[in-house]
């Protein structure tokens, strides 16, 4: 396994829209799990291929529960419910910057996993969020592009030193 460069805003790659998974093979397996571990360090909730450079409709994602760990291969989003309600989003290719994005609270999506098999979610509030904003990457969408206008916030290092001072 290895820490993969993780693609950060202005790299052209982030607005390319990724290829379906032909064949799920030991690159693609290798591939997840070097997702899974580049995404733990970086303490992030989701991770899309394209973020560390492969325009491979893959997506990892763990809420850190014990039980909401997930390989999304070939995701589609088949349902949504509800109405779009607004949550505070931020992406590990846009370090310290956060904003509220409007998405639906509850969706259904389907998808295979490592081992091929079709699954199929239903998800609601964080999860379904996370599903939403890294299917969004998948489609060359990043959550800048989505997000309510005003609402962006930059935490900059003198503010994280502020943070420490005040522990």
């Amino acid at each position: 396994m290895a820490i993969r460069n993780i693609r950060e805003e202005g790299d052209p790659i982030l607005k390319k829209v990724s290829r379906e998974v032909e064949v799920i093979d030991d690159r693609v397996k290798e591939l997840v799990e070097d997702m899974f571990e580049t995404m733990h360090k970086a303490d992030g909730l989701g991770l899309a291929a394209v973020q560390v450079g492969i325009l491979k409709r893959i997506v990892v994602i763990d809420l850190y529960d014990g039980v909401s760990k997930f390989v999304l291969i070939n995701p589609k989003i088949t349902e949504v419910r509800g109405e779009k309600i607004p949550f505070e989003e931020g992406c590990l290719s846009f370090p310290n910057q956060f904003a509220k994005v409007e998405r639906y609270n509850e969706v259904t999506v389907e998808a295979l996993d490592i081992n091929g098999d079709k699954i199929k979610i239903e998800a609601k509030e964080v999860l379904a969020q996370c599903i939403q904003h890294e299917c969004d990457h998948l489609d060359g969408i990043v959550f800048k592009e989505k997000m309510i206008p005003g609402t962006l916030e930059v935490i900059t290092q003198e503010d994280i030193e502020k943070s420490k001072e005040k522990k």
